[in-house]
């Protein structure tokens, strides 16, 4: 399993940064992997809801879909889900003032038959794709904020 974490500061309320990060459909927004993103279902985001999720890593597409897992009053949980890979995206929220949260991004991967061969080639790659989201993701919530 490919795990890799990354906490940043945005300057964001929590509740703002919650909302925006539970409607994983945003992921194109903050996610350079992140190719298009579309809810599967309806009606308001809460655990269960889900998004169909087409990637490019390593100049390859993929297509996972996406369930939010759980919700907690500082917690997201998303699953990723298709034959070769599970991920696993948990994001913890720490209020550090009035406007601003601190974001721990948690993603792993467990891959599944032959693709787990590939894992131990592919963490460093992994990293590297995380170091980016952490460049995006705090412009990208704090453009969204300004639009609301």
């Amino acid at each position: 399993m490919i795990t890799v974490e990354r906490t940043f500061l945005i300057e964001v309320p929590l509740d703002a940064l919650m909302a925006y990060l539970e409607d994983f459909g945003h992921a194109e927004e903050w996610d350079p992997g992140t190719v298009r993103c579309l809810r599967v279902d309806e009606g308001p985001v809460r655990p269960g809801s889900s998004w169909q999720n087409t990637s490019r890593f390593r100049g390859r597409t993929t297509d996972l879909v996406y369930r939010l897992d759980s919700r907690g009053p500082r917690q997201l949980v998303f699953i990723g889900v298709n034959k070769t890979v599970t991920a696993r995206d948990v994001m913890r929220f720490e209020p550090r003032s009035a406007a601003s949260t601190r974001l721990t991004y948690v993603a792993s991967l467990r891959f599944r038959g032959l693709a787990r061969l590939a894992e131990p080639f592919l963490r460093r790659e992994f990293e590297a794709l995380a170091d980016k989201v952490a460049g995006r993701l705090p412009s990208a919530v704090r453009a969204h904020h300004r639009e609301d």
